[in-house]
């Protein structure tokens, strides 16, 4: 029903085409590695970037940065509080679609 309709549900910070794309990736994996992310996701270094810190700052994304020899390794993992948000998330698109939000 469309007096039901929300704008207001829809997490602002999970809904950008990357963020949204980094955090069905994750919901589905231990974590990745920024390499994987930037493949899977088809999009720049900085871009990537700049969505995972979004995510990072929201408290939705852990991202830890350690070495491999003399190379930098970035890996990213949804965290508990991602996760929640991210089910909401769906939850909330779902009703909104379905009109019942």
């Amino acid at each position: 029903m469309a007096d039901d309709f929300d704008i207001g549900l829809i997490d602002e910070v999970i809904h950008g085409r990357v963020r949204l794309g980094i955090m069905a990736y994750l919901s589905g994996v231990d974590g990745a590695n920024f390499n994987e992310l930037k493949a899977r996701l088809q999009t720049t270094d900085g871009n990537l970037s700049v969505h995972l810190r979004k995510l990072e700052d929201a408290g939705f994304v852990a991202v830890t940065k350690t070495f491999q020899g003399r190379k930098p390794m970035t890996r990213a993992s949804m965290t508990d509080t991602g996760r929640t948000a991210f089910v909401a998330y769906l939850d909330a698109m779902s009703g909104l679609v379905a009109g019942q939000a």
